[in-house]
């Protein structure tokens, strides 16, 4: 998609220009989710565990790695995004849908 126009649904055509001296973050956790109405805050962390010190058992520390925030468009977005790599993921075999199963009331 490099370079290639980008339209949207009611906007201009919006060209992507990639800057790969962006490095990429990794996370092994979403912290927290949030939305004021106006932005989607997302707190993605990373956990970093301490050297076992027996009889004690392991332990770590998490830390935020990125906190990125987002217009309601660009969070419509990525939850589309997700859907389509979830359905992917799910029709490959490679994930399972959970179905919950209904309770007995005693």
């Amino acid at each position: 998609m490099k370079g290639e126009p980008m339209s949207t649904q009611t906007g201009p055509r919006v060209r992507f220009a990639d800057r790969p001296e962006i490095t990429e973050t990794f996370v092994d956790s979403i912290r927290a989710i949030g939305f004021d109405g106006q932005t989607m805050r997302l707190e993605f962390c990373v956990t970093r565990m301490e050297h076992a010190q027996p009889p004690n058992p392991p332990s770590g520390c998490q830390y935020p790695a990125c906190r990125l925030v987002l217009t309601p468009n660009a969070a419509i977005d990525l939850y589309n995004k997700l859907q389509r790599i979830m359905t992917a993921l799910e029709q490959s075999g490679a994930i399972k849908r959970h179905t919950p199963t209904p309770q007995t009331v005693q």
